[in-house]
């Protein structure tokens, strides 16, 4: 699911033992895509229609995107994101325009642990949708909190136009000045990249650079409206792979009107 990051390796001394770390900078916009809007800062409303189990790493998650103050994150930063109700079935998960719907239930043993789909007309985001599949974050080895945040961070992540920072489960964590890793980042262990990190922060403030007039309208089409997102088949072709599997998908829905649907694999 990304466009890699060029890579800095930084030796650092800490009581005589070198490290090797790795830095990134904000270079992880997914294209162009991004919400329209007339001013800074904007709200982006994730509707709420989690489990009771879940419902706790959304409001971290819409509280971690809207981080202006402290240290390593930016003042800058466009987004306000908040929870509001949700408007969707836990099964279809489908948006109106001009909404977010995040969803949890046991999807199935289809690969995924999460999926974030995006509807765009042109470059502007028209709605979009989040979902986690506890088929298995009921297992033991997804179970953690910090699996369910990493998770719950990166989807909704995407949904503002993120891309990922790195899609290398076994690389090194992308730590910003503060040691924070990256929701955005690939990791087989999470515990360090539960949050955004600077470099998510401050690419945030460069997509959102320029301002727009009036959000556009989604297209209402059959083609959309028959796509069932819980099924891989159902998520067009895929444009980016990470270790032979699709990561990031793009279905046409009419003119200049698509879905993609980023995806994150159980390993």
């Amino acid at each position: 699911m990304s466009r890699c990051l060029r890579l800095l390796p930084v030796v650092v001394a800490v009581l005589g033992t070198l490290l090797v770390v790795r830095s990134a900078n904000a270079t992880h916009a997914w294209n162009c895509y991004h919400w329209a809007r007339s001013a800074n800062p904007f709200t982006v409303t994730y509707g709420n229609n989690l489990s009771a189990n879940w419902s706790s790493y959304l409001t971290r998650a819409a509280s971690d995107w809207s981080l202006t103050s402290g240290a390593c994150n930016n003042s800058q930063n466009p987004v306000r994101a908040t929870v509001g109700p949700g408007g969707a079935n836990s099964k279809n998960c489908r948006p109106a325009t001009g909404h977010v719907e995040v969803c949890n239930a046991s999807y199935g043993n289809n690969g995924w642990l999460g999926i974030a789909s995006i509807w765009v007309s042109g470059c502007h985001i028209t709605k979009g949708s989040v979902k986690v599949n506890d088929y298995y974050f009921n297992t033991p080895t997804y179970s953690s909190p910090a699996w369910h945040s990493y998770v719950m961070d990166q989807e909704t992540g995407h949904i503002p136009g993120l891309d990922h920072q790195d899609t290398n489960f076994n690389n090194a964590d992308l730590l910003d000045a503060c040691g924070r890793g990256s929701c955005m980042d690939y990791s087989s262990d999470p515990t360090n990249n539960t949050t955004p990190n600077q470099h998510d922060y401050d690419e945030l403030v460069i997509i959102y650079s320029h301002l727009d007039g009036a959000a556009p309208l989604a297209a209402v089409t059959p083609a959309d409206e028959g796509v069932d997102l819980d099924d891989p088949s159902a998520w067009g072709q895929a444009q980016r792979f990470e270790n032979g599997r699709g990561i990031l998908y793009e279905r046409t829905i009419g003119p200049d009107e698509k879905i993609f649907t980023w995806v994150i694999w159980a390993q």
